[in-house]
């Protein structure tokens, strides 16, 4: 008689519970437009949600802790013209946000600590490069500032945020609709799926295809009929991808292997309400006194129900092969480091004292001036006849002139975000 041996693993008994009703999100009025996109982006300080708008797109950033009803009046990030269809934190600065919208831009928010008294609707910067609608926004996981944006002109476009340039354009590398894009660990490669059925592995810096050809996969897992579009997140530190089918009710988790059969089905979270989208916690936000090994935050029509997923243990100390040492806030390279070839590994934090998030941090925008690329100086035409050196001394004036005003205005912007976070102080109930 053959006795079924069980595969062992610390992973076999993690389940997924919602938390109490009054610790959702209630009356958020969740986008209703028709993407591929998880409508939900969360941090350890906030979860962001798209939401309908009228004239335009916008989203709601709520604190954390802000949970219960939601106020008919809460300030939204609006700016966009048209809808908004991807939003992405970035993960070096927990109050920096960036937004994509049919509109054909991307914007990048600061988001203050504190909860503003109006709309947010001046972003800190605006990018534009895509012919037609973007879809599809991503932070580089260790360089500073870049941006990865993806629209439907079949165009992949790397962005230096902190400069507001475009730092590389992969074009003639997708003949159709790209559906997805993501990195590897340190930001070297990129992996995108298209609606040519082919996935792509691409070298952005070299700006070619590496590899595309899946013809045989390593392993294939049937899910289930459903058409509905999957949303996977993929969790390194332990190596589980979980499947949330947008308009499923289930989440489905698998643990991936280096030997065969390589994907081996662990557990289904199932629920009666379908889920409109999807906000997935990174590591460091995570409860690590209770085994939490990842949290999902639920989009309902109406509101945001957070699904805890943990690992059952009797013993209340730091659980070490749970919470390796994981990615944390700090960017291994700067802009122009990763974009003249250079890699790095992710710089890793301890979760074995939980994590506090860093106080707000100001995103600084610095444009070049466009003064620097002006043409060498030759000989010129003078319109009115006169000597075109004559106008020197004024054109001297009005530069310093603008510089003055910029000075100015500068610290008037300061003196603001100083007052502000004074007045968050206030209303936060702190001293």
């Amino acid at each position: 008689m053959s006795r079924r041996v069980v595969r062992q693993s610390k992973f076999r008994h993690v389940f997924g519970q919602p938390v109490k009703a009054d610790q959702m999100y209630e009356d958020i009025r969740v986008s209703k437009v028709t993407c591929d996109s998880s409508f939900c982006a969360v941090n350890p300080k906030f979860v962001a949600i798209i939401v309908e708008s009228g004239g335009g797109g916008a989203f709601i950033v709520l604190p954390l802790a802000k949970t219960g009803r939601v106020d008919k009046n809460h300030p939204l990030v609006t700016g966009h013209t048209a809808p908004v269809l991807d939003i992405d934190w970035c993960p070096h600065n927990d109050n920096v946000i960036a937004s994509a919208s049919e509109d054909t831009t991307v914007m990048v928010w600061q988001i203050p600590d504190y909860v503003p008294m109006r709309n947010i609707t001046e972003p800190v910067v605006t990018l534009e490069g895509h012919s037609k609608r973007v879809s599809i926004i991503s932070w580089h996981p260790i360089a500073r500032n870049v941006l990865l944006s993806a629209g439907c002109d079949n165009l992949v476009i790397l962005w230096n945020v902190g400069t507001g340039e475009m730092l590389l354009a992969l074009d003639d590398m997708h003949t159709d609709l790209i559906y997805n894009v993501g990195w590897n660990h340190n930001g070297s490669l990129l992996v995108t799926t298209c609606k040519d059925k082919k996935v792509r592995i691409i070298d952005p810096r070299k700006q070619q295809v590496v590899a595309n050809n899946f013809e045989e996969p390593i392993a294939l897992q049937e899910m289930d009929t459903s058409n509905g579009v999957l949303l996977p997140f993929y969790d390194a530190d332990s190596s589980i991808v979980y499947l949330c089918g947008k308009g499923d009710s289930s989440i489905r988790y698998f643990e991936i292997t280096d030997e065969a059969p390589y994907v081996h089905y662990l557990n289904t979270y199932s629920s009666k309400e379908p889920q409109r989208g999807m906000g997935f916690m990174p590591k460091r936000g995570l409860d690590v006194s209770k085994c939490e090994i990842a949290r999902f935050f639920k989009l309902h029509e109406r509101k945001c129900e957070p699904i805890v997923m943990t690992v059952p243990r009797k013993s209340d100390l730091f659980q070490d092969d749970l919470y390796p040492d994981t990615p944390g806030p700090e960017p291994a390279l700067e802009a122009d480091e990763w974009l003249s070839g250079k890699d790095a590994e992710p710089i890793l934090i301890s979760l074995r004292d939980g994590y506090v998030p860093i106080k707000n941090r100001e995103l600084k925008v610095v444009k070049k001036n466009i003064l620097d690329n002006k043409p060498p100086p030759g000989p010129r035409r003078s319109h009115s006849g006169c000597d075109p050196n004559v106008s020197q001394p004024a054109l001297q004036e009005v530069l310093e002139e603008i510089r003055a005003l910029k000075e100015t205005v500068q610290a008037h912007e300061k003196r603001i975000s100083d007052l502000e976070n004074k007045l968050g102080q206030f209303t936060n109930g702190t001293d």
